[in-house]
């Protein structure tokens, strides 16, 4: 019994030392964008488009791709919604939607993929859903769920309790791959 109560231990030691090292793994800290960004124009490509301009919203399908400075999304279909004449939320959909921008102060580019790729400018809020995967440069999380809030710098990652049909390819389970990092020398 005390050698089953170690094995919990140590298992629960393990997720916590995942989850403390979830932030790390994408550096959290403006990891999600560059802030040039903000400042260059939308460019959306797709097969069609409807816009309704009393609900300020717009909706994009078939090969549609989205850049904006370092930002590029590729999707199925895209919905945009504004509001005041601003950009308010985006939402991504496609058998796996995928999305790629540089860090703000890095060489590197985040990059994630998932079934529904939702981000929400107003609160800085990042949602994917559906066999959802984030990596920097071979680090990488995955699930069925990733949230990610940029104000407070936090990730949820969540699995869907082992539901072979769940398009988590990660059988149920949170995965988390983190490199060794290299060591610079004097």
């Amino acid at each position: 019994m005390i050698k089953n109560k170690s094995k919990h231990a140590q298992k629960d030691l393990a997720s916590w030392k995942i989850i403390l090292l979830l932030p790390l793994i994408f550096n959290s800290a403006q990891s999600l964008a560059e802030n040039a960004d903000r400042d260059k124009p939308i460019n959306i490509e797709a097969d069609s488009a409807h816009m309704n301009d009393k609900t300020s919203t717009a909706v994009f399908k078939g090969n549609v791709v989205l850049t904006q400075g370092t930002l590029l999304i590729r999707a199925d279909t895209l919905t945009v919604i504004q509001e005041n004449d601003e950009f308010k939320q985006g939402i991504a959909l496609g058998e796996l939607a995928y999305f790629r921008q540089k860090r703000e102060g890095y060489d590197d580019y985040i990059e994630g993929e998932a079934k529904t790729i939702e981000f929400n400018a107003i609160t800085d809020q990042l949602t994917m859903v559906d066999t959802a995967k984030l990596w920097r440069e071979g680090d990488q999380v995955e699930g069925k769920f990733i949230h990610y809030d940029a104000t407070t710098e936090t990730f949820t990652v969540r699995s869907d309790a082992g539901n072979p049909d769940s398009g988590n390819p990660s059988n149920g389970r949170v995965k988390a791959t983190i490199q060794p990092k290299q060591q610079i020398e004097p």
